[in-house]
């Protein structure tokens, strides 16, 4: 694999935007076998969680100091509550863990890592869980560059 395509797909699964659905299809459309890319993207989309409670708990204190950061959070906030609170209070840490396993937008390891802390769940158990719906959503990313999309169509149809 050239450094170039590991760099570009561990920074794809850690951003927010991409993470898994970018991550891996990039890293297999470049040349990347499948099982190593979904390898290298889970493992460093599973790093997002405990890296969102570390932030919350030191940068976040010293930026909320600052105007346009405390607005800019307050609206992220927001909208990660509104997005996780009915599944994560009614589920706990296995709402967490199926928020976090649906590879769409808005969906993923920050804001199910973010809806927890909103909500107050323990630190730990939500990164276990956060790093479960990574697994699962790799894997289900996975399936869909392996079979293609049509067979995932006809599967939902069927239900």
């Amino acid at each position: 694999m050239e450094g170039w395509t590991l760099l570009i797909t561990v920074g794809l699964s850690l951003l927010p935007i991409s993470e898994l659905r970018g991550a891996i299809p990039f890293a297999y459309f470049n040349g990347v076998p499948l099982l190593q890319a979904f390898f290298i993207s889970v493992g460093a989309n599973a790093l997002v969680s405990p890296l969102v409670y570390i932030f919350l708990s030191t940068f976040h204190k010293l930026f909320s100091r600052m105007k346009w950061y405390r607005n800019l959070f307050i609206r992220t906030v927001e909208h990660a509550r509104k997005k996780t609170e009915r599944k994560v209070r009614k589920y706990g840490y296995w709402g967490v863990m199926f928020f976090v396993a649906v590879p769409l937008p808005i969906t993923g390891a920050y804001t199910g890592t973010l809806g927890a802390w909103i909500l107050g769940l323990d630190w730990k158990r939500t990164c276990i869980a956060a790093a479960a719906g990574v697994v699962i959503s790799g894997t289900v990313v996975s399936a869909i560059i392996f079979f293609g999309i049509e067979p995932l169509f006809i599967l939902l149809k069927n239900m």
